[in-house]
């Protein structure tokens, strides 16, 4: 990189987890056996879990998106993905702000 390129941003991904078969058992036990099975530069930010226990919302952190397809194809045997990119409420702020 030269010095003049800007840095590279990371990025927010909303990730949406729904467990095969409605099934949270098996990943859990993934996760208590062998935890997260991230690749460095992936960082796990929060994560909440439907009451059900069908779906999982995580937010992930990276700088580069096929660290989290890596991070996915761990559990995908499992676990159903959606991928958001998402922004905070105050940099959207800021991005509508520019346009009114």
């Amino acid at each position: 990189m030269a010095d003049t390129d800007p840095p590279i941003q990371s990025r927010l991904y909303m990730v949406v987890e729904h467990f095969k078969n409605k099934d949270a058992v098996p990943a859990y036990r993934r996760f208590r056996d062998c935890g997260r099975l991230m690749p460095a530069g992936l960082v796990y930010v929060s994560s909440w879990i439907d009451l059900k226990f069908e779906r999982c919302y995580q937010l992930m952190e990276t700088r580069d998106r096929a660290l989290l397809d890596e991070w996915i194809a761990n559990w995908s045997d499992l676990v159903d993905f959606e991928v958001y990119p998402v922004v905070t409420s105050k940099q959207a702020v800021e991005i509508i702000a520019s346009r009114l």
